[in-house]
């Protein structure tokens, strides 16, 4: 598992690369004006549902019914399933989607209230939305292709399909912007566009393990019932994450301009270690434990939660840690060019970076520890800990939001910690749950490791904070400069923090089942 976690880390470590280089060039375009946190809006409502129906809560239904076919079914059986499957996800998407281009103004009204005291921007966004919203039928698509290529152990291509979104979107801000009075106009067409070619790019490698769907619509399969009965509750267990993210852009939109672009710009920073590390440790494991379920073996079972747990908190903390202490340089690094973006726009977003930050390992782990549930096909659980933790997440809103407003006409922060701790008391269920059922025990070896990570994360924290002295003069500097020295902190900071967890005694055996 840990040649699979590589490979599909190494490809997500290039789509995020170019996720931030894709921002960069968003910064420069468009900035945080209210054109952006129009743009921004309509590109979230479609990723968002996307992350329910394809990456969350239909891939966690989805994988284990897929797992117990191919193990109990003949191959005829498999592709029979896949070919419902895909007739029915495709006609409720196509529904939706056709729902929301005729209804935009409805769906900017919702997602976005606070725009409705401003015309111009509201019906910026009912605009963009009619162009965006689409992406959700494709990417959903793409997404079940995605999962049933990770069921049959070809990882490389999924985690590989998000670089053609950011390919997509890079292309459409420097060919297409020129061609639009309204530049986020190539923006939205850049994320249709994205979408069409993400589908068509994985369609040849299902056909060599022929399993291209061909749709059927057909609600009465057995196999088809049993998704949707686990999926309906797994849309609350595995997107608590998102649907708070998407609540906070609703309140963002109610607060001072440019707050959704500072809580964007912030978010994808933070996703960048979540998606490299977390994802791909949650993705690879998802089929193991369906498989190991499905035989029986419980052993197994346990030992493949517990090596994500380890290789979580050895990556999460870290990466925290660096992001809370490195924040404003990084994003004056990445993002401050020109009069686009101001000074004080990298200073809100720092702070709202630092707040996400701080929750980075609870990402991560809600992640790895769903997937404890859901290869059980436990959805029960997981929802009524996603509704404590968002319950939670919409009560912190309101007791950080308004007094932070108030005080600093900084509200996006609240909005951010609001998701860091409802993030951690979400993990924490989780966890308590696995270990509660007898489902996880932590093996022999978590002290010595844990000791290694407590020297190493506070040698590289002193290091950090030590080199990052000179930064007052970081906003004069040429991107070539701010480039370089940043690049030499995080490489003697990471150096600092491998050569610690040697020392501790910490081997690369450790990482490996």
């Amino acid at each position: 598992m840990l040649k699979s976690s590589a490979v599909v880390a190494s490809m997500t470590m290039l789509s995020r690369v170019l996720g931030l280089l894709r921002d960069i060039v968003f910064a420069i375009t468009i900035g945080a004006a209210a054109s952006a946190d129009a743009f921004f809006v309509a590109f979230k409502i479609p990723n968002f549902l996307r992350r329910l129906f394809a990456e969350g809560a239909f891939s966690q239904a989805f994988v284990p019914v897929l797992a117990e076919y191919k193990k109990q079914g003949s191959l005829q059986a498999v592709k029979g399933l896949i070919d419902r499957v895909a007739g029915c996800l495709g006609s409720v998407l196509l529904l939706l989607t056709g729902l929301a281009v005729l209804g935009s103004p409805a769906f900017a009204a919702v997602f976005a209230p606070g725009f409705w005291d401003q015309p111009e921007k509201f019906a910026l966004t009912a605009q963009l939305i009619k162009i965006t919203f689409p992406y959700l039928l494709l990417i959903s698509m793409t997404g079940m292709a995605g999962a049933i290529l990770n069921s049959y152990d070809r990882f490389a291509v999924p985690a590989f399909t998000p670089v053609l979104l950011n390919l997509s979107l890079i292309g459409a801000a420097l060919a297409a912007v020129p061609w639009f009075d309204e530049p986020t106009f190539a923006l939205a067409w850049g994320v249709f566009t994205a979408g069409v070619v993400q589908l068509l790019f994985q369609l040849p490698f299902l056909q060599r393990i022929h399993m291209v769907p061909r749709p059927i619509v057909d609600w009465r399969d057995p196999g088809v019932r049993r998704i949707l009965l686990l999926m309906a509750p797994a849309i609350f267990g595995v997107s608590v994450g998102q649907i708070n993210l998407m609540l906070d852009t609703v309140i963002a939109s109610l607060l001072p301009s440019g707050s959704v672009s500072w809580l964007y710009y912030s978010d994808r920073l933070s996703e960048l270690p979540l998606g490299v590390f977390g994802v791909a440790v949650a993705t690879v494991i998802l089929p193991n434990l369906s498989r190991q379920h499905a035989a029986d073996s419980f052993r197994a079972f346990n030992a493949t939660l517990d090596w994500a747990l380890r290789c979580i908190c050895l990556m999460a903390i870290p990466a925290a840690l660096a992001l809370i202490v490195l924040a404003e340089p990084i994003l004056l690094t990445l993002f401050y060019y020109g009069d686009v973006l101001t000074q004080r726009d990298m200073e809100m977003a720092s702070l709202s970076l630092r707040a996400y930050a701080g929750g980075l390992l609870a990402f991560m782990l809600v992640k790895v520890l769903a997937p404890g549930y859901f290869a059980r096909q436990d959805m029960k659980t997981p929802v009524k800990i996603g509704i404590y933790a968002m319950a939670s997440n919409m009560a912190l809103n309101v007791m950080l939001v308004i007094p932070l407003h108030t005080l600093c006409q900084a509200g996006h922060v609240g909005l951010a910690l609001a998701t860091t701790i409802s993030a951690f008391l979400n993990a924490g269920l989780l966890l308590r749950g696995l270990r509660r059922e007898g489902v996880y025990n932590p093996r022999p070896g978590w002290g010595r490791i844990a000791l290694a990570m407590l020297l190493a994360n506070t040698l590289m924290v002193v290091l950090l904070v030590v080199l990052s002295g000179q930064f007052q003069g970081w906003v004069g500097w040429s991107w070539w400069r701010r480039l370089l020295y940043l690049g030499l902190i995080c490489l003697a900071g990471l150096f600092a923090y491998a050569t610690a967890l040697f020392a501790g005694g910490l081997r690369p055996g450790d990482l490996r089942r």
